[in-house]
């Protein structure tokens, strides 16, 4: 690579939003793929951009096993080449850590892309990430549903 080729991509980089990642798990082996069409959409929107997605089944022994994206049913094989090697075999083993046996998971890593001027502007302030974590829609249904009963 050349040094105006790592200057471009530093400049690409610089300007990324948030990367995110989520591991998915659906009982069985068989997901009906109705959230692939929204995941699309969010990424044809330019809300978000997949720099990575694996399919992965968790057998009822535990072994794991990673399936190829282009090799999925439709929806999820419209996922085909957004693989770019980000996800290896230790990112899929800690994600089948999570996992319950006889299952079959979608880990997706991706850059939310309606946040990279907020993201840009933070750094080049010298502002920077260090903490960030998700609440379970769950743990606000049950903090909501305590508040109304009190």
């Amino acid at each position: 690579m050349t040094t105006q080729e790592a200057t471009a991509e530093r400049g690409l980089i610089d300007e990324m939003g948030p990367i995110d990642y989520i591991v998915i798990e659906w009982p069985g082996r068989q997901p009906e793929g109705e959230a692939a069409p929204l995941i699309l959409d969010l990424v044809d929107r330019g809300i978000i951009r997949i720099l990575d997605i694996a399919f992965m089944v968790k057998g009822d022994d535990g072994s794991i096993a990673a399936l190829e994206v282009g090799a999925l049913p439709a929806p999820f094989s419209d996922f085909d080449g957004a693989s770019t090697g980000i996800i290896g075999q230790d990112e899929l083993e800690d994600a089948a850590s999570a996992l319950g046996p006889g299952t079959c998971a979608a880990v997706l890593v991706w850059e939310n892309r309606w946040a990279a001027p907020v993201a840009t502007a933070l750094r080049r302030s010298g502002g920077q990430l260090v903490a960030s974590g998700r609440l379970p829609i769950q743990a606000i249904v049950a903090a909501l549903d305590a508040t109304e009963t009190t």
